[in-house]
């Protein structure tokens, strides 16, 4: 199983760009590994839905959860750093309508608290994830493991 927690730091742009290597395979990283266990989470925690919610909220949820990996694991098979990005930003957005199914599914009282606040707070984790490797597909630059900076990849 993925681990859900998070103790290194996902985004040493080292570890996304690899001067010798090239781009490090998306399994590898911390924001597609807990988005993934988010995604589970979800469909999990989904299944104690009211049958009525099932090809509304629950669907929605399911989709929107597992559209962030699914962006990942996509745009990291394009062909470069832009294409790259918007599907990282696709990612975000998915991850953004998931904070708001969370909130409406807390209202409706369809999670109890400590569960909503997990869930949360993990989606706030990814979002914040997201926005970091946007940050460093967009710089010129890259730097290389030892800290010297490399040429554009």
């Amino acid at each position: 199983m993925i681990p859900l927690s998070v103790d290194r730091s996902p985004w040493i742009i080292a570890k996304i760009f690899n001067a010798k290597e090239g781009i490090v395979r998306i399994e590898e990283m911390d924001v597609f590994r807990l988005s993934h266990n988010l995604t589970l989470k979800i469909y999990n925690q989904t299944k104690g839905y009211p049958p009525d919610e099932r090809f509304g909220l629950v669907s929605q949820m399911r989709r929107a959860a597992s559209s962030v990996p699914m962006n990942l694991m996509e745009g990291s098979h394009r062909n470069n750093r832009k294409e790259y990005r918007q599907f990282v930003g696709i990612a975000k957005g998915s991850a953004a309508e998931l904070k708001y199914q969370l909130l409406l599914s807390n209202d409706l009282g369809y999670l109890n608290k400590d569960i909503f606040q997990e869930l949360f707070q993990i989606t706030q984790r990814v979002l914040q994830m997201l926005e970091k490797l946007n940050s460093s597909l967009r710089s010129e630059k890259r730097t290389s493991d030892n800290g010297n900076r490399t040429t554009k990849v």
